[in-house]
Parts: C-alpha cells; sequence; structure tokens
C-alpha cells in the first residue's frame, strides 16, 4: 500500500479575473492526477445542504426493505440497488459490491420522476435542490476545463451538458455496511470493484473519518484518499472531491486521465483518523452530456496537438479507443457491462 494519495487541492472561489488562473491548475491536475479537490464553493453547495443530503441518505436506507424492492434499479440506471447487484470489476470480483446505492434521475416541478421510498415523499424539493446545485457546479468546473484547455468557445462544454435535456446524469446515494454486517466477505474483497467512472466529471461528498476510497497509483499500487486532507481541517466541511470520467477523457483524446479507484475494506489500510468499522456513507454526483451529444473533436488546439491517447489513460479509460458516436452510446456500454443481468432482457425496464 503505498502513501495517501497527493491530489492537488484547488480553491475555486477566485473573482472572474482570476479565473484563469485557477482554470489552468484545474486541468493540470485533471491532466495528472485524474481527480482534484476543490474548496470553497460558497453558494454553489453549502456545508448546510451537503450535511442535510446525507441526512436524507441515511433516512432513505433506514426504509423498509420492501420499500426499497419497489423502486428497484432499472435500465433507466435510476432506483435502489441492493448488496452484490453492482459489479464494477466482473474480471476480478467473486461476488458483487458490498454495498446498497439508490440512483435519482431527473426531478420535474420540484419532484422526483421515478418512485422514491415513503420517506423520501416529503423530501423532493430538497432532493431536488441539491441535485440541481451539484449540476450547476459541474458546469461551472466544465467552463473552467474549457477556459483552461483554450477551447473555443469556451462554453463548449458547458453547452454540451444542458440541465433542461435528458441525459444520464445521476445524484446517487451509497451506503456501504460495516464488516460487522458482512460475514460472508472474504480476504481480498472489495466494497466497490476497481473502475473508473463513466461520464464527464464526478462530485464525490464524504464523512470525516470514513475510510475506504483507494486510488490506482501510475506505480500501479493503491493510495488512500483521505476525506480531510491536510490544511483543510478546519473547513466547514470536506473539500469536495472532483474526478474525470471516461467520456471526458475520451472526449479529450485521453489529455484529461480517467483513474481507476476502488473502495476497500481497508483494515489498518486507511489514511491517518479514518476508519472502516462503521457503514461508510457517500453522496455522489456524476454528471454527463445530454443523450444527443455527438462527441466530436473538442475544438481546441491543445487537445488537437495532444500526442494521443497515453497507456496510462487507456488503463483508466477502458474504452478509449472505441468509437463512440454519442454520449447516450457510451453509458450504454458501462452500464451493460456492471449490471449484466439487468440487461439481458432489453425488453424489462425503461
Amino acid at each position: 500500500m503505498a502513501g495517501n494519495a497527493q491530489i492537488p487541492i484547488i480553491d475555486i472561489s477566485a473573482t472572474q479575473g482570476d479565473q484563469g488562473d485557477i482554470a489552468k491548475h484545474l486541468v493540470a491536475a485533471a491532466a495528472e492526477h485524474g481527480f482534484i479537490y476543490i474548496k470553497n464553493t460558497g453558494r454553489d453547495i453549502s456545508a448546510e445542504k451537503i450535511q442535510k443530503a446525507f441526512e436524507l441518505s441515511k433516512l432513505l436506507f433506514e426504509s423498509p426493505l420492501e420499500e426499497k424492492q419497489r423502486c428497484s434499479i432499472q435500465q433507466n440506471n435510476q432506483g435502489w440497488s441492493g448488496m452484490h447487484s453492482e459489479t464494477l470489476d466482473p474480471a476480478s470480483q467473486r461476488v458483487g459490491d458490498f454495498k446498497e446505492a439508490f440512483n435519482f434521475g431527473p426531478f420535474k416541478d420540484g419532484r422526483a420522476t421515478q418512485p422514491v421510498p415513503a420517506s423520501m415523499e416529503a423530501h423532493h424539493a430538497e432532493l431536488a435542490s441539491f441535485r440541481d446545485a451539484c449540476h450547476e457546479l459541474c458546469r461551472k468546473l466544465l467552463f473552467l476545463f474549457g477556459v483552461g484547455l483554450e477551447v473555443s468557445p469556451a462554453d463548449f462544454f458547458t453547452a454540451a451538458h444542458n440541465p433542461d435535456e435528458p441525459s444520464g446524469s445521476i445524484l446517487r446515494f451509497l451506503r456501504y455496511p460495516p464488516p460487522s454486517e458482512t460475514p460472508d466477505a472474504q480476504a481480498g474483497d472489495v466494497r466497490a470493484g476497481a473502475h473508473s467512472d463513466y461520464g464527464s466529471v464526478t462530485l464525490l461528498f464524504r464523512i470525516p473519518g470514513q475510510a475506504g476510497l483507494e486510488i490506482l497509483t501510475p506505480s500501479n499500487t493503491w493510495a488512500p484518499v483521505p476525506v480531510t486532507p491536510p490544511g483543510t481541517e478546519n473547513d466547514p466541511s470536506p473539500p469536495i472531491l472532483v474526478n474525470i470520467g471516461d467520456l471526458l477523457s475520451y472526449w479529450t483524446n485521453g489529455l484529461l486521465r480517467s483513474t481507476v479507484h476502488r473502495v476497500s475494506f481497508s483494515p489498518g489500510q486507511a489514511a491517518h483518523g479514518e476508519s472502516s468499522v462503521d457503514p461508510r456513507y457517500s453522496l455522489v454526483f456524476f454528471c454527463h452530456p445530454a443523450h444527443d451529444t455527438p462527441l466530436v473533436s473538442v475544438p481546441s488546439e491543445r487537445v488537437r496537438n495532444f500526442s494521443g491517447v497515453s497507456s496510462q489513460a487507456k488503463e483508466g479509460n477502458p474504452y478509449a479507443e472505441r468509437k463512440v458516436l454519442t454520449a447516450e452510446e457510451h453509458l450504454q456500454m458501462r452500464l451493460q457491462a456492471s449490471y449484466g443481468d439487468l440487461y439481458k432482457d432489453k425488453s424489462k425496464g425503461a
């Protein structure tokens, strides 16, 4: 096990005149690491809003099993998935992931457009507000990536992620049970298999003290990613972790790196002050372009002049050299690999 992952921390609270510098730092971090801590998001997503979302997540997972099963995940990637139903690394995993999850798709007029457990009925507006805030923060970051890559027009990525268009964007609540609730786990099992994310950018929110996330380093070792990296201990909430997804890596010819990561049980190998003894909760927002977005060449000289997809980028994006016509086609390939049984009968779900 390597030491803690060395991921840059970037303050994105700069004024308009300083955006160019922030954009350059974001692109440099995305190209080298694929992961970035961001802090001082201000009114974009407040500490209070994050805390409330975690409270709703815990409430949801405490729902009776039959309530969650009533909302089981469908081929639109929305709904509840139970223990072992998702296998993020099917080539290496003995069983599916040791986690349960709930995926929220789009909201309309402040209400979910999918079944939700009864415990969430009084909280549609709060869920919609948090999801919208996540999407807007992603669009802000995507605009900065456009500035940093000198894309013309600078809003090329932002325009492709129009919140009013159908897309694969998902707000996901996750609960990983503690080892005491998983007596069937064996040595070598992981809570979530090694994988890279499918979309453009991902936002990850975590609770201080809860271990598990690891990234695969260039030296092919696993490194823990602390929830609270040095220098952020006194912040109102931990910095948000941002990572590049396969689609944005593909779109930029591998210049922006999609890094393989996993969630491990990690006994004795967690970052300092973190533990895997308790349940682990996380909130994730996966941002995707509109379904019909063609993954054409990015209008950027830096991207065009990049020497091509590196071997490192290929590791992070198994579809880096495969021709993909639209954002939706790219997403469907990845979902079918993770939820094989769900997609065996294409007539099931919608």
